[in-house]
C-alpha cells in the first residue's frame, strides 16, 4: 500500500461494507421465512454468501487489494449495464436507472483516480 487512502475509496469500501451487511440481514430474514416458506431457503443462503463475499471485499478495498478493486469494478460495469438496460426497457423506472446509473458511474471514478491508482500501487 502506497500513502494514505483516498477518501473516495474509503467511501465506496464503506458502501460495499454497508451493502454486504444489508444482505447477511435479508439472508438470515429468507432463512426464518424458510420455516414457512422452503422456497425461501435457496435465496436465503445466496443472500447470505453474497453478504459475505461483498464484507471481504470491501475490507480488500480498505487495505488496498488491487484485486477486490478489480472485482468491485467488474460488478460496478455489470451494474451500469443493468441501470442502461432499465433505462431504455422500462419506462416507469427510468429515473431509478438514472440514478443507478450515476452512483455507479461515481464509484467507477472513485477507484480509478489517480491517487486511487496509486494507494493500490498500479
Amino acid at each position: 500500500m502506497a500513502g494514505t487512502r483516498p477518501g473516495g475509496v474509503t467511501l465506496v469500501a464503506v458502501l460495499a461494507w454497508i451493502s454486504g451487511a444489508v444482505n447477511i440481514v435479508a439472508g438470515i430474514l429468507l432463512l426464518i421465512a424458510a420455516l414457512m416458506a422452503p422456497d425461501a431457503l435457496w435465496l436465503g443462503l445466496i443472500q447470505l454468501a453474497l453478504g459475505i463475499i461483498t464484507i471481504v471485499v470491501s475490507i480488500g478495498l480498505l487495505r488496498g487489494s488491487n484485486g477486490a478493486r478489480i472485482v468491485v469494478t467488474v460488478v460496478f460495469v455489470l451494474n451500469l449495464i443493468s441501470a442502461v438496460f432499465v433505462i431504455f426497457s422500462q419506462q416507469a423506472q427510468v429515473w431509478s436507472g438514472i440514478v443507478s446509473g450515476v452512483v455507479v458511474l461515481i464509484g467507477l471514478v472513485l477507484l480509478w483516480t489517480r491517487r486511487a491508482n496509486a494507494f493500490f500501487q498500479v
